[in-house]
């Protein structure tokens, strides 16, 4: 239904309790895509414009806004000052809070690590990025300065290197972005999710960075891979070496790279160290899952395990079990848990006021285009001022001519105000260059003190003319960007913390079963529910409970890594495992199957056969007599296919199934309760599932065979019932042979 708004006409807040206004209380229709219009579309382009999304400087507003306040307070070149202090200046052009500008804060300092380079010196207790559990201090104990690296930042920002605007009351001005001489945007990470858009730069190392933005302006067509190895993480770790993935993140600023915890095996306390982990996952949760697969028992080698994360850094030990092998433990632990671990990529930047998810190719190109224009307008900027200095120096070098002309003018002006036009008058110069010349001090009117003011006037010619020259040709502009990034990289490069791992060098892993393996007892009923008991369990237990009317048609004493077989009335087989299913106890009824396995309709399990290696094999009994006999291998295959259909023939309704480990001899009973002994060897095996068989039991007209089961060697005779060749008619018991032992199968 469409959303309501309020009419025009009815009261405001403020309005006299009494007030009769016309139309009170009707409501408007409104459009939904109206409302989103207004209401919602506003608010998505602020988060994307101003808060989430980083821009080609490398900083979101809010990082802007506080590093900037940090350099106007002199934290640049100072002490350190309350962190405090900084987060109620920086509400001058932050209103979002105290809490955020402090977190924001927190996240930029070296000492909770979460940047490659980061930005504020800061002292007291930040926390820390690897650890969900350790929270920073409040901002009234911690203190704060700028890095060194932020005069890389705010260099030449007072010359027009910038745009400024105005604060959130027009009470100040900001930087609209920073003239950063590096490019930040690929040196630290910045991740953030804005409205149906998001942002996940990773960090690269800034020696590696400099190096392929100044082999890019030399060569566009650059390789970059050669350059850039790979990113480079605060936390370390180890990076899954795969060029195709990382070319493809180049080329399209998507992708994922696999970062893997480093770790150390100390052989004296039979333990292993793990020191450095990814950045997308903490300590807290890579231990929580830990402790989940050793309850579930899928680990079994760990004795104990702890955080020792002290002022040394991190550290998560591991004490293992005696003969565990610690690679291979640590191999199972970077699959199942987040020790090893993707950081997705997705390099959306804000580029002229507009999203824009780049290649780390286009992505450098635009920063080449902003430090140009910066670098630009710095140039133009210093040759304005040299034309404004070269201008006054003319005007005093004409006063050189006739000093003392210049003080009988001064002298002999009866007004102030005429003195400057007496000087224009007198010497042919300007009004700027007639007050520059006014305002000089009396003792500096001598020879010496113009000369060698003068003399600057061949240099500031020079100096213009290079400059003027530079600000024509591109190919300067980019040399001067070139110095400065070699400048920068010699000053603040460090070597790399993630270390490449290639493919030669990761250990080939063979796939492993996981599934904790223990005994367990198996029991399928008639009616078609299983229930899985542990030994334990069961020997707590009492009597089964049951469906009214239904019975235990087989119990198996397996494990659970069995695979199980259901045998349905209609000629399919259902493959499972019994660790699919819960352990479960004798009070409980059980998983009904048709439902468990998505079984069709009016479908139902008839047999259950277990297995570990699919050895052996099924001796299908059909009503006419005949018996196939089918190798379980036929029912394994390469995928874990869960269905299989022609399971067995169709062609006569099936009276029983039984499976064999070896050949034996299996008793069958008619419907007119004749009894046959034959050995199992005497059925050939047939690889087609669907084998209608041989004929074994010849059968009396309307008769059909009931069933069949393993012979226990119970009879008194039993040559009485056993025959050599098939088909044979079997015998009618004699007393003490009853039929009651084929009830069960």
């Amino acid at each position: 239904m469409a959303p309501k708004k309020r009419s025009a006409s009815q009261p405001k807040r403020g309005d006299s309790p009494n007030a009769v206004i016309e139309n009170a209380g009707v409501m408007v229709d409104q459009p939904i895509t109206e409302t989103l219009e207004k209401n919602y579309m506003p608010y998505a382009m602020s988060v994307i414009l101003s808060r989430a999304i980083p821009e080609i400087d490398g900083f979101k507003p809010s990082h802007r806004k506080l590093l900037y306040t940090m350099y106007k307070m002199g934290l640049l070149t100072s002490g350190r000052t309350k962190s405090a202090n900084v987060v109620g200046q920086t509400m001058r052009l932050n209103p979002h809070g105290d809490a955020a500008i402090y977190e924001t804060m927190v996240r930029l300092s070296r000492g909770y690590e979460a940047l490659l380079y980061p930005y504020v010196d800061s002292k007291g207790n930040f926390g820390k990025a690897y650890s969900r559990d350790m929270a920073y201090a409040a901002s009234r104990y911690t203190e704060v300065k700028l890095e060194k690296i932020c005069q890389e930042l705010f260099a030449d920002i007072d010359k027009d290197t910038v745009d400024f605007v105005d604060n959130y009351d027009a009470t100040m001005k900001e930087p609209r972005l920073l003239p950063v001489t590096y490019p930040g945007i690929l040196v630290n990470a910045n991740m953030g999710i804005a409205v149906g858009m998001a942002s996940s730069i990773c960090p690269f190392n800034l020696g590696e960075v400099c190096e392929t933005i100044i082999a890019l302006m030399q060569d566009p067509e650059h390789d970059i891979a050669s350059t850039l190895t790979a990113p480079d993480f605060p936390g370390g770790g180890y990076i899954l070496y795969d060029r195709a993935e990382l070319e493809k993140i180049y080329a399209t600023g998507r992708g994922s790279v696999t970062v893997r915890s480093r770790y150390t095996y100390d052989k004296g306390n039979n333990c292993i160290d793990i020191t450095e982990i990814p950045p997308t996952t903490t300590i807290e949760a890579i231990m929580d899952k830990v402790i989940d697969l050793i309850k579930g028992g899928r680990i079994r080698e760990i004795a104990d395990m702890r955080d020792e994360t002290d002022l040394n850094g991190l550290k998560i030990t591991i004490d293992l079990k005696r003969g565990t092998d610690p690679d291979k433990l640590m191999q199972k632990l970077f699959r199942l848990t987040p020790l090893e671990d993707n950081f997705s990529c997705n390099f959306n930047v804000l580029v002229g006021g507009m999203p824009k998810v780049m290649g780390v190719r286009e992505l450098l190109g635009e920063w080449i285009a902003f430090r140009e224009e910066c670098v630009r307008r710095r140039i133009f900027f210093d040759l304005t001022k040299k034309k404004e200095k070269l201008h006054l120096l003319r005007g005093l070098e004409k006063i050189l001519l006739d000093i003392d002309k210049a003080i009988r003018i001064v002298r002999e002006t009866e007004e102030e105000k005429e003195v400057v036009p007496n000087l224009m008058i007198g010497f042919g110069i300007d009004e700027v260059q007639a007050e520059y010349v006014a305002e000089i001090r009396l003792r500096q009117l001598n020879r010496e003190y113009i000369l060698d003011r003068t003399e600057e006037i061949g240099q500031l010619e020079k100096d213009i003319a290079e400059m003027e020259g530079t600000l024509q040709s591109r190919r300067k502009i980019r040399s001067v960007i070139t110095a400065e990034l070699k400048a920068v990289e010699k000053k603040y490069s460090q070597p790399r913390k993630s270390m490449l791992l290639f493919p030669s060098e990761v250990p080939a892993e063979e796939p492993e079963d996981d599934t904790p393996d223990y005994p367990v007892n198996l029991f399928f009923t008639r009616e078609g529910y299983f229930k899985k008991i542990t030994n334990q369990s069961l020997r707590m237990s009492g009597e089964q409970k049951l469906k009214d009317g239904d019975e235990v048609a087989k119990t198996v004493q397996a494990t659970n890594r069995s695979e199980l077989l259901f045998f349905t009335n209609r000629c399919q087989v259902y493959k499972t495992a019994a660790s699919e299913f819960e352990d479960t106890k004798a009070s409980a009824l059980g998983d009904y199957l048709p439902a468990k396995l998505g079984m069709e309709s009016g479908e139902v399990p008839v047999y259950m056969a277990v297995t570990s290696d699919y050895s052996g094999f099924m001796l299908f009994g059909f009503e006419n007599g005949k018996v196939a006999k089918v190798p379980l291998s036929a029912y394994q295959t390469k995928t874990r296919r869960k269905k299989l259909t022609a399971a067995f023939s169709d062609k006569s309704p099936l009276a029983a199934a039984l499976q064999m480990e070896a050949d034996g001899e299996v008793l069958l009973l008619s419907t007119d309760t004749r009894m046959l002994i034959v050995h199992s060897g005497l059925i050939p095996a047939k690889v087609t599932k669907d084998s209608q068989g041989v004929s074994v039991m010849a059968l009396k007209k309307k008769h059909t065979l009931r069933t069949l089961r393993r012979y226990d060697g119970s009879f008194a005779d039993p040559k009485r019932y056993q025959v050599h060749t098939l088909p044979g008619a079997g015998a009618l018991p004699r007393d003490g042979d009853g039929s009651e032992q084929l009830t069960l199968t």
